[in-house]
């Protein structure tokens, strides 16, 4: 069983950047990508970013991708994701996720059914 805490969120400005944090815990005989998806009220969860286990594959939302960047340091069971430039519709309540990769760290996942942990998110307000 993996444990996931996303911290780093809040109110910023537009035009501020912000990084989110998660922390992972548990379910170290497995590795696993992680992901970055957010939710918006009255609309569905959507992918920002992933990453594999070894870090070498990364895929982003193409429409985030300009202004997004995910990192993880496995040492220290961590991922973060770098956003910048934020605008008042990226509002939501983001999401850390850890997908099982089967033994292929490779493998970053972009779906949410790719994803079997989640945390309880974290919520980031841009203001105009």
């Amino acid at each position: 069983q993996v444990q996931l805490v996303e911290s780093g969120g809040g109110l910023v400005q537009a035009g501020d950047s912000l990084s989110l944090s998660c922390a992972a815990s548990g379910g170290t005989s497995n590795t696993y990508g992680m992901g970055w998806f957010r939710q918006a009220p009255g609309k569905e969860r959507e992918f920002v970013a992933g990453i594999s286990w070894a870090g070498g594959d990364t895929k982003y939302s193409e429409s985030l991708k300009s202004r997004v960047t995910i990192s993880r340091d496995n040492a220290k069971n961590t991922v973060h994701l770098q956003m910048n430039s934020l605008k008042t519709e990226d509002t939501a309540v983001f999401y850390c996720g850890a997908a099982l990769d089967g033994g292929n760290v490779n493998a970053a996942f972009r779906h949410a059914y790719e994803y079997e942990y989640w945390g309880q998110g974290t919520q980031v307000t841009v203001s105009s």
